[in-house]
């Protein structure tokens, strides 16, 4: 059966290859993957510091409904979830989410948005190391592994865990 995965994005900052690897998974796997972001148009990718490619935005958060979705990918880059975090709409979308029960997925800096949201009292999960502190103050309990699923939320630390984080992802989708 078809799956409909939503990947949010900022406008900026996003690091490709942690939107691009899970996109052609979702999409190599039969699934339908729509790019939302808080503005339309379109969103710069990085690799790392470096301009990569730009996407297309199909709707913006605003438009969005947590219906309209079977699961939600958050990709990582330090500049995306920061600017992320402090759009209000994309910060009720994710909280949303998370509360629906569906699955959602997190890598490198992305939890800067559940973070946030406020929903990760009592969750296990990893990110990029540096936001430990963040969301061990957020309620969350942070580990260093290469994926973590707890509930519905799926984490990883970086573009090294993409392959784990793609099989966690496709199953939760199965």
């Amino acid at each position: 059966m078809t799956k409909r995965i939503a990947f949010l994005t900022a406008a900026e900052g996003i690091e490709a290859v942690e939107l691009t690897d899970p996109w052609d998974a979702v999409t190599g796997a039969g699934h339908t993957a729509e790019l939302i972001s808080p503005k339309a148009g379109e969103v710069q990718l990085y690799n790392h510091l470096d301009k990569a490619e730009t996407r297309r935005v199909d709707t913006t958060v605003a438009d969005a409904s947590v219906d309209d979705y079977d699961a939600l990918v958050l990709p990582g880059g330090v500049a995306n979830p920061d600017a992320l975090r402090t759009d209000e709409s994309a910060v009720a979308f994710v909280k949303a989410f998370v509360e629906s029960g569906k699955p959602v997925a997190a890598i490198c800096h992305a939890p800067w948005t559940l973070v946030e949201a406020g929903v990760l009292d009592g969750k296990r999960l990893t990110s990029w190391p540096s936001l430990q502190t963040d969301i061990r103050n957020a309620g969350g309990e942070w580990v260093d592994e290469e994926v973590v699923e707890d509930a519905n939320l799926i984490t990883s630390r970086n573009p090294d865990d993409l392959p784990a984080f793609n099989k966690s992802l496709l199953a939760a989708l199965s």
